[in-house]
Parts: C-alpha cells; sequence; structure tokens
C-alpha cells in the first residue's frame, strides 16, 4: 500500500501541476468561512458528477494564479461553528450525506490542506437546501443553470454503481494482491500477460480498475465483486458477499449452518454452486440393481437462480446481499431489491438488469447467457424433473425464487397446481407452440387414461385468469391454451 503521507504528496503535486482550475479543483489560501466550503462541497460533488470524475478538490495552501505552494494557517480541526466542530457541521447540513475528508500534508516545510469530496451519486448533493454547481472557476446555484442541471440528472441517473470506488489510493502490488487475476483471464480465455503493467492495463480497459489523479490505483466495485480475493478487504462489499444457510427442517427456527462467501461472484461461482449442491439433500433410486444418489433439484436451475440473484440484485442497498435458503422440502435464493419486471411475467420478458456492466461481465465469462432470463430454463427443468413449479415472489423490498422438494399432484394444493398449469402455458407460449391436454398429463407425469384429471386443472387455472383458450371454437379434444396475457 502506498503510504499515506506520500499519496498525499502526490497528490498535490499532480494537482498544483494542471495549468488551471477546474470544475472539480479550487485552490485558496487561508479562506476559510464554513458557509462557503459547505456550498464548495456541493458544487464540487455536483461537478465531478458532471465531468466524469470520481472527486472534487478544495486545496488550502496553494496561490490560485500561480499554483505555487504558499501553506495556510487553515486548521479545520481547530474550526468550530458555535458549539459544533466544523466537520460535523457540514455534514448535517449536506444532503444526501456524502463522503468529505480534510486532510494535513506537509510539503517542504509548508502545511497544506485539502479537502477530498465525492462526486454526486442518485441525487444532486445541496448544503441547506441549495444545490450548487461550478460554472468556470465560479460556484453558482444549479438552478440558475437549466442546462447544467438536466445534463447532471442524466448523468445522476445513468452513474452505475460499479464504477464507484471499492479501495483507493493502491500501489500496483497491491491491487494485484487484492485481486484475483489469474481467474479474470482464464475465465475470458486469454492468456495472462506478460509483466505487471501489461496486466493492470487490461483490467483497466475492462473497467475493472482505473488509475487515479495522485498516479495510484482504485479498483472499481465491479472490479471487486467479481474477482476480489477476499470481499472482506473491501469493507462495505462484505455485506453483498452471499449467505448459505441450511436449515434441517422446514423452518427458520431450525437449527441452521451457515457460510458466508467471501470470493467475488465470478471467480468464487463454481465453488459457490459446488458448496450450495453439497448441502442440498438427494433422492436415492435403484437402476440397474445399483443404488445410487439423484441431486435433489437440477444443478442448471440452481446455477440460473443463483446467477439471477447476484445479476439482478439492488447493489445499492447497503447491508444486505444474496442469501440461499436450504430447507427440508425447498430451496430459496433471495437478492435485494424488488424486481423489475412483474414476477408473472419473468419467463417471457426480456432481461431487465440495474447493474448492466456487471451482467455483461458476467456473460463474457461464461456463467450467464446473453439472451433470455434464465427463468424458461428453470421452468424447464423442473418439469423436466417433474418437480412442483418454481415460485416468484416479492417480499418486502426483496426477490425471492423458490425450488420445492417433488411432491406428487395429489398433495398439491390449488395455488401449486395453478402456477404449475400457467407456467407450463409460459413455456409453452415461448417456445411457439400451445398448453393442451396432452402436454400438461406430460408435465404431471398423469396417465392417458386419466385425462379427466388435466382438464380439471386446465378449468381451475382458467377459473383463476392464468390461462385462456386460444381458440375458444375448437372442439374439446382440439382445444389449446395460452397465458392469459398472450
Amino acid at each position: 500500500m502506498i503510504r499515506d503521507e506520500d499519496y498525499w504528496r502526490s497528490l498535490v503535486r499532480e494537482l498544483t501541476a494542471l495549468p488551471q482550475e477546474t470544475g472539480w479543483l479550487e485552490f485558496k489560501q487561508n479562506k476559510d468561512d464554513p458557509q462557503e466550503i459547505g456550498e464548495y462541497i456541493s458544487a464540487m460533488a455536483n461537478t465531478a458528477a458532471l465531468d466524469g470524475k470520481a472527486q472534487g478538490y478544495l486545496v488550502w495552501g496553494v496561490d490560485d494564479s500561480t499554483h505555487e505552494v504558499v501553506g495556510t494557517t487553515f486548521d479545520p480541526a481547530a474550526q468550530r461553528v458555535g458549539n459544533e466542530e466544523l466537520e460535523s457541521w457540514l455534514l448535517r447540513r449536506l444532503a444526501p450525506k456524502i463522503d468529505f475528508q480534510f486532510k494535513h500534508v506537509d510539503m517542504d516545510s509548508k502545511r497544506v490542506v485539502v479537502l477530498v469530496i465525492s462526486r454526486a451519486f442518485r441525487h444532486p448533493v445541496q448544503f441547506t437546501n441549495v444545490e450548487y454547481i461550478r460554472v468556470g472557476s465560479y460556484k453558482k446555484v444549479l438552478k440558475d443553470f437549466q442546462e447544467k442541471e438536466r445534463a447532471l440528472w442524466r448523468i445522476l441517473d445513468a452513474v452505475p454503481f460499479e464504477i464507484l470506488a471499492a479501495a483507493e489510493r493502491l500501489a500496483a502490488d497491491d491491487v494485484l494482491g487484492l485481486l484475483d487475476y489469474p481467474s479474470y483471464f482464464d475465465m475470458m480465455s486469454r492468456p495472462l500477460p506478460d509483466g505487471r503493467d501489461a496486466i493492470l492495463q487490461a483490467l483497466a480497459a475492462d473497467h475493472l480498475i482505473e488509475r487515479d489523479d495522485a498516479g495510484s490505483w482504485t479498483v472499481r466495485n465491479l472490479g471487486a465483486i467479481l474477482f476480489a480475493k477476499r470481499l472482506s478487504d473491501f469493507g462495505r462489499l462484505q455485506r453483498k458477499a452471499v449467505r448459505v444457510i441450511a436449515y434441517q427442517g422446514t423452518s427458520r427456527m431450525d437449527p441452521p449452518r451457515e457460510k458466508e462467501g467471501n470470493r467475488g461472484y465470478a471467480a468464487g461461482f463454481e465453488g459457490l454452486i459446488a458448496f450450495i449442491n453439497g448441502l442440498l439433500p438427494s433422492n436415492e433410486v435403484i437402476g440397474q440393481a445399483l443404488r445410487k444418489s439423484v441431486p435433489m433439484y437440477p444443478e442448471l436451475a440452481i446455477r440460473e437462480l443463483v446467477a439471477n440473484a447476484l445479476i439482478h440484485q439492488d447493489l445499492t442497498v447497503g447491508g444486505s446481499g444474496p442469501m440461499v435458503e436450504i430447507f427440508s422440502d425447498r430451496m430459496e435464493v433471495s437478492n435485494p431489491g424488488i424486481p423489475l419486471v412483474d414476477t408473472q411475467r419473468l419467463l417471457d420478458h426480456p432481461p431487465r438488469s440495474r447493474n448492466e456492466m456487471l451482467a455483461s461481465l458476467m456473460r463474457r465469462v461464461g456463467i450467464c447467457e446473453e439472451r433470455g432470463s434464465g427463468v424458461d430454463k428453470v421452468v424447464f427443468q423442473t418439469e423436466l424433473y417433474q418437480l412442483p413449479a418454481p415460485a416468484f415472489d416479492t417480499v418486502g423490498e426483496s426477490t425471492r425464487s423458490t425450488l420445492f422438494t417433488p411432491m406428487p399432484l395429489v398433495k398439491m394444493d390449488k395455488e401449486d397446481r395453478n402456477r404449475a398449469v400457467y407456467l407450463h402455458a409460459c413455456l409453452r407460449y415461448v417456445q411457439r407452440e400451445f398448453m393442451t391436454n396432452t402436454t400438461l398429463r406430460d408435465r404431471f407425469g398423469i396417465d392417458p387414461k386419466n385425462s379427466a384429471t388435466a382438464s380439471r386443472l386446465l378449468k381451475e387455472a382458467m377459473a383463476a385468469g392464468l390461462v385462456r383458450l386460444a381458440d375458444p371454437d375448437a372442439a374439446p379434444k382440439l382445444r389449446r391454451y395460452v397465458p392469459h396475457w398472450a
């Protein structure tokens, strides 16, 4: 890791070498008015976002015309506003709360103070209920510059979580120590480049890392969440690790076995799936005089549901991440964030992701496919294994997908039966085919001579408004069915 004092000296040298002040950089000597400092925090956070910078900088102790280091008497730690510390007073008046910090830097025995201001994210930053922006080297009220305000909102609406910093001020060797870069090249089917610089350039080209204003390195959230050797090395991202909990019975009151993944999603995906499969119950079947264990759930369905939970989670939700819960009668895969598509239409709708950079890279490394959401595969696999239909639900602010253990038709309740008929109709429809009495008998393993049972299931689903006749005038034996929305 680059020494703290060396980093800040390097940053000051880089900033003073710029030909002029910018929208995200301001030099001062001793001016220390608290209200003005707060307005600058708002203006520079918003301008940094507008200019595509991760941070803005307010630097005391530098002449603003010559950029010569002259030193300052300003001491933010000693500054009070009334009886309140300056930093606390500033933070209380910011909305939303953003990260900022004052740093003291010794430059050839001259005192410099650097205020580092994180860029705006999701919303423009206000100070005392007013949003500010920089126009050239001047601080202005944002609402007075509508073109800039519209441009800022367009950028804030589009700022992906993946490009924000997970770890900063890193030396090159630190970056390579934090990331499982051999897995990246292996999963990309690319040879490992010769030399550290070539490796860093390749990672930067895929937006996993970036070089910062001081010449050191930043690991972006995208790089950390996919290829971290240990997510716990990245502070807040530790809570995005996948939790796997296995209960002995059907209730969360039963004693659990719990494990939390610590590797990045891409680097650790195969190990995660293997661990889940090792916890799942299995069926023993006898064939050709040999007894063998058969997985309770199809592995492809598990892979798709877990991959979907990773890709489609709301990464901005703090304190929670994807979770896999295994019960004796079901497996639940959940992720923070409500679905962007109606849960009844997950099978036929084109996928939408909050995290396109994450999804794109996961597709490129082969964890999921470019087309489809994978839900059609899950439904197909559960039908192939003669399992109850999976369930897709919104629970509070989370999305939950559930696979169920085998259950005979006679033990399914009406909700289970209707869900199975509906999803079978959806699957047939996206395959450009129709559901019929025959296909439904095959789906449930109903004997052909019991076609009346399938007819009863179809009538139940129609009465619930889940499916409808594709051709209402067709003779009973020729009836075909489609989802209600088709």
